[in-house]
């Protein structure tokens, strides 16, 4: 009997069970934690967007693994868990940024857009009909000389941060994160920061083709993706890039 119960709660997303737990929405989570890690790092001259986009096969096309978004000019947004998923949500933000242009004549704003983005999300949580999005999202990006880092998890949920990952091994990354950041780091140091707290995830050093770098500068307050080549010279400046990319081995 208990055991269909629990059955109850596992089957409909708009059922608490005894003791106040969705567990549809904390299945969502438990997917976010099977994909490859995003990281994002505030700092005072801007905001670091990196992720570990390692292919499962050789045969893949290294452009068509997507983990990083431009969302507006000023915003950028990392993905982890469902790519198909993250993908429906980036396409809301993107409308939301556009109608905001279209409608006040000016940018949206960092936490407006996550706010968005999340309140969209959370009603995949009450209503029922559909799941919950196994998908956890890093929004950062800079608005009037300010940088913001926010997280929008599957519970429809926004968090801001100075620093945070999403994805797997999420606790380890994080307590890197915690021990090295500094609030006076630059971007070029938030790099850095970054492309460490990824190499926590991998167990070889990384390749220009499996990692992802996007930076919003306070300055410019554009979104800047990292071409391979500028990421192997990070890479290689830190000690993490492949022996096989820096020709130590044949």
């Amino acid at each position: 009997m208990q055991g269909q119960q629990q059955q109850a709660y596992d089957r409909g997303i708009t059922i608490f069970s005894p003791d106040g737990r969705l567990y549809q929405v904390e299945y969502a989570r438990e997917a976010v934690k099977r994909g490859t890690p995003s990281v994002g790092v505030r700092t005072p001259e801007g905001v670091v967007l990196a992720a570990d986009k390692r292919r499962r096969s050789k045969m893949i096309e290294p452009d068509s693994v997507e983990k990083l978004h431009k969302a507006d000019e000023h915003i950028g947004i990392a993905s982890a868990g469902h790519v198909a998923d993250a993908r429906q949500l980036i396409d809301v933000a993107r409308r939301e940024a556009q109608t905001n242009r279209l409608r006040y004549g000016e940018p949206i704003t960092v936490e407006t857009l996550s706010k968005t983005v999340t309140d969209f999300i959370q009603q995949y949580t009450q209503y029922g009909g559909a799941r919950p999005f196994g998908v956890s999202l890093i929004v950062g990006g800079v608005t009037n000389g300010r940088p913001r880092l926010f997280e929008c998890d599957p519970s429809g949920t926004p968090y801001e941060w100075q620093a945070l990952s999403v994805g797997a091994n999420r606790s380890d990354i994080r307590d890197h994160l915690e021990a090295e950041y500094e609030d006076d780091m630059s971007l070029e140091a938030g790099v850095g920061l970054a492309l460490s707290a990824l190499a926590v995830h991998d167990d070889e050093e990384m390749t220009p083709d499996g990692v992802d770098i996007a930076t919003i500068d306070v300055d410019t307050e554009e979104y800047v993706h990292l071409p391979p080549e500028e990421v192997e010279t990070h890479l290689e400046k830190r000690d993490l890039l492949a022996d096989d990319e820096s020709g130590d081995a044949q």
